[in-house]
């Protein structure tokens, strides 16, 4: 009878596993697992262990080779599996290998590179190597060092490296770089899509350092317990006791964590301690914590379990008590690195009868990633231009662009700003031995300045397209067959700067704009060329004597005006007498500020301007109007202000701007204007644009500008409501070099300016950091910056204040009755607390802040389903201070 009810639990038993593994498979949905280097011929295969179903990567990469590890040992853990026998490795000697995998954009993805080596080349000679993640560096894969805890999975010859990422594309590159004399391998490759409001950051991405599960057994958790395939590793010491409990958890939070780990948890062996955890890290500027709870205990009447969370000594959690068998998850997020170690405690408060618990916690290191990748539209044109002449480069892999070192042969960037996608200028397929016509996909590399595709055998007509591509300055079609006539929308651009390279090959195109249509006339209108060419000829000629005559008398008489020797000239200037024309003798007013009055003007082209005139009682005087046109006339970017021209005649100063026609920002926030209040997605996106326009200043200009007076009025609105920046006259440039500030007078406006800088006369880029925090603060809450009448004057303080007492909701905006992405709300509010940090080293720096923006409204932009609500107090975990090194955490 023993006998046959083993065989029948035995029974149970593998139906149990075999229907796990069945309803496992059918929830990979989105899950992409790859063996590397397993053989394309080979079919798909269900791993046995976990049911994960394993593909061939051949499809996804085009460079490397299949290897096989060697030997099979008990002792070698995980890396006895199916997925870890193969491996593919890069001998080709190019430097970049990529993985080009198909995602969902602004989905968060867990992504987990394995890599076990195991002597498969037979040189005993562990790789050294660099990870990427798209065009930004993710990690140095070293097999020579000390293996993590992590790492443990593998037991030896192993490493894994999982981090959560949200792509900002449909296409992800992964890849590996060849750093020395080792060769880069990898052996399987996973993406495990998450819930978009779990693992949020401000900027970046979240690399693993370690997940722990409070338990004295060995056993590692991942899929099919762990939904998402985290792996989870066991933690126990000396001074812990484990709990358990057979009761079902509910884990219905967002984290979906499994029974297998909510199920235990650990606590104090001596009642009266608290419970503790130091761990050392490598430097990183940001941790991101997440601690899980469950109260698994059937507490008694009396029973209470309290307890305070500190993080590196500071409390940030009173009075916590976890939910009765309800899994409950608490993020620490901090703005500054562990200083030597990490040190999480939980301490009972003198209510608590019982010590503190933890069932499981996750650490990240947050890894920056600066580098935007290259415009989406210009990869996809270029891709088809790639399948269309059917090319094929090895080292064409990864972004095209960026980083620069490894830009794609034939291709020229812009890469002036790390915030700003990339766009390709100039395409060079000379003496690619291209066939076919002209692929129509060029018209889609919007920015492209340069076009060379001589000396191949293109064949057909030059097409009417190119002239869509108005940053042309050169198109180079020699040496090739194309026959017809050159399109007289090209003609036209030659006139206004193109060159348009034709002679040399191309028998059969007809170069002279008449030529086909006289091709009937034969050889009675050849006779008439000669004497019409020699008459145009000298009609030339002459015309051009005579403008030369014009344009020396026109130099003469200006040279002998009164104009200021260190004012620049390369743009319009204007006439007193023009300017009140222009502006019907300053009859409407726009506006006035510390300059002056601002009136509408016309040009004679009926161009809308604005026309700043500097008032004799002004404080600002001609060095302002020197310094801002100056600036301006050797700056662009779309989100600065354009000059439109200038007038500096005797007392008479003025500058002409670009008309915006819906005013300022200020104006909308404070509802001057008559319009709907501004949705959060304009606001979001107002906001971007104005850092991408101080961004530049910043790090785009040589040498670099400090703007010295950002605030809301000074945010123009044009009639798409794009945002650009305007009033330049205190700008300052910044140094370069070792220097770090600019030491000088204060100047700004008040509440907008920096404390530091007011106390130290020091002016840094963070300086315009800390103002652009402030209206970041007055674009979410409408609030104005300075009110007497608030519990705190100041918009900062209010705001902190608000946040410290948990009253949440009576800072946004109501206005905006709801209707926003409340992940993004709280991803800029914590951005602005930063900015407006008291100290200058705890702001990020202003392509930070734009990169963060830009997720914000990515988020916005993503939303579905409609409005989503703002999120209660019971949500949120929040900091007690909003000092330089912690900003309001709200989830």
């Amino acid at each position: 009878m023993e006998s046959i009810r083993r065989l029948v639990l035995l029974a149970l038993t593998g139906v149990f596993l075999i229907t796990n593994l069945a309803n496992a498979q059918d929830d990979q949905q989105g899950f992409i697992s790859l063996d590397c280097g397993m053989p394309h011929n080979e079919p798909s295969y269900i791993e046995e262990t976990t049911g994960l179903k394993f593909s061939s990567d051949s499809g996804f990469i085009r460079s490397g080779k299949s290897g096989r590890t060697n030997n099979e040992d008990p002792r070698l853990g995980m890396s006895n599996i199916k997925p870890y026998k193969y491996l593919r490795y890069f001998p080709e000697g190019i430097l970049r290998n990529c993985y080009n995998l198909t995602v969902m954009q602004g989905t968060h993805y867990l992504i987990r590179a394995v890599f076990v080596y195991r002597n498969y080349d037979d040189l005993k000679q562990r790789p050294i190597f660099d990870l990427y993640l798209g065009p930004n560096f993710w990690i140095t894969i070293n097999l020579q060092e000390e293996f993590g805890s992590v790492d443990r999975f593998w037991r030896t010859d192993g490493k894994v490296e999982d981090i959560i990422h949200m792509p900002k594309s449909n296409f992800m590159d992964i890849c590996l770089v060849k750093t020395g004399t080792t060769t880069p391998f990898i052996s399987t490759l996973e993406l495990r899509p998450l819930r978009d409001d779990t693992y949020t950051t401000k900027t970046g991405s979240l690399m693993l350092f370690n997940r722990w599960y409070f338990s004295n057994s060995e056993s590692f958790v991942r899929y099919p317990d762990d939904v998402h395939d985290r792996l989870w590793d066991t933690y126990f010491s000396d001074e812990l006791t484990q709990i358990n409990t057979t009761t079902t958890v509910n884990t219905t939070n967002a984290f979906d964590l499994p029974q297998a780990i909510v199920s235990k948890a650990s606590i104090p062996k001596d009642a009266g301690k608290s419970w503790s955890r130091r761990w050392s890290m490598q430097s990183t500027d940001d941790v991101h914590v997440y601690l899980h709870f469950a109260e698994i205990q059937a507490l008694k009447p009396n029973d209470t379990r309290e307890f305070s969370i500190l993080w590196n000594e500071k409390t940030i959690n009173h009075n916590y008590s976890p939910l009765e068998f309800m899994v409950d998850t608490v993020p620490i997020r901090t703005s500054t690195k562990c200083d030597d170690s990490c040190y999480l405690e939980l301490v009972s408060t003198t209510s608590s009868s019982l010590p503190p618990s933890l069932n499981a916690m996750e650490v990240f290191g947050v890894l920056q990633l600066p580098q935007s990748e290259t415009d989406e539209n210009d990869v996809t044109a270029f891709k088809n231009i790639q399948a269309f002449y059917k090319l094929q480069k090895m080292s064409w892999q990864g972004d095209p662009c960026v980083p620069t070192q490894y830009m794609w042969t034939g291709l020229n960037c812009s890469n002036m700003l790390p915030s700003i996608p990339p766009r390709i200028i100039s395409l060079d397929f000379s003496y690619y031995g291209l066939n076919g016509t002209i692929s129509s996909d060029i018209q889609y590399l919007s920015q492209l300045q340069k076009l060379d595709l001589s000396n191949n055998n293109l064949t057909g007509r030059v097409p009417e397209f190119l002239a869509k591509l108005k940053l042309l300055t050169v198109i180079n079609l020699s040496g090739n067959n194309l026959s017809g006539s050159i399109p007289e929308t090209l003609r036209n651009m030659e006139n206004n700067g193109l060159t348009l390279i034709l002679r040399g090959g191309n028998k059969n195109l007809c170069l002279d704009p008449s030529c086909e249509s006289e091709a009937g006339d034969g050889k009675n209108k050849k006779k008439w060329l000669v004497p019409i060419l020699a008459s145009a000829a000298s009609v030339g000629i002459t015309t051009a004597i005579i403008l030369l005559i014009i344009l020396f008398y026109r130099r003469k008489k200006r040279s002998s005006k009164d104009i200021r020797p260190s004012m620049v000239v390369n743009k319009r200037s204007f006439t007193y007498e023009e300017v009140t024309v222009m502006t019907n003798n300053f009859e409407k007013t726009l506006g006035e500020g510390g300059f002056g009055v601002v009136y509408y003007g016309n040009l004679i082209n009926n161009e809308q301007v604005a026309v700043k005139v500097l008032s004799q009682s002004s404080a600002q005087g001609y060095k302002q109007f020197k310094a801002e046109v100056d600036l301006l006339l050797r700056v662009h970017h779309i989100n600065l202000v354009s000059l439109v021209g200038y007038c500096d005649e005797g007392q008479h100063l003025v500058l002409i701007y670009e008309y915006m026609s819906n005013g300022n920002l200020k104006q909308h926030l404070s509802g001057e204007c008559a319009s709907s209040p501004l949705s959060w997605a304009n606001r979001l996106r107002i906001a971007a644009e104005t850092a991408q326009g101080l961004e530049y200043l910043h790090i785009g200009c040589k040498p670099p500008m400090i703007h010295r007076d950002i605030k809301s009025m000074n945010i123009l609105l044009d009639e798409h409501f794009q945002a650009k920046l305007g009033d330049f006259g205190l700008s300052r440039s910044f140094p370069v070099g070792s220097e770090t500030h600019v030491s000088t007078n204060v100047a700004g406006s008040p509440g907008y300016l920096d404390p530091e800088y007011y106390r130290t006369n020091w002016l840094t880029e963070k300086s315009d950091v800390f103002s652009f925090g402030v209206v970041l603060l007055e674009i979410i809450t409408s609030q104005p910056v300075i009110d007497q009448t608030r519990e705190k004057a100041h918009i900062g303080e209010w705001v902190g204040f608000k946040l410290t007492n948990g009253d949440i909701k009576s800072i946004v905006d109501p206005s905006l009755t709801g209707d926003y992405d409340s992940s993004s709300l709280w991803k800029a509010l914590e951005l602005a607390m930063s900015c407006v940090s008291p100290s200058s080293s705890g702001r990020p720096n202003m392509s930070q802040v734009a990169n963060e923006l830009q997720e914000c409204l990515l988020s916005e932009n993503s939303r579905k389903g409609g409005s989503q609500d703002v999120e209660s107090k019971s949500s949120l975990a929040l900091s007690t201070s909003f000092g330089p090194e912690q900003t309001p955490d709200a989830r």
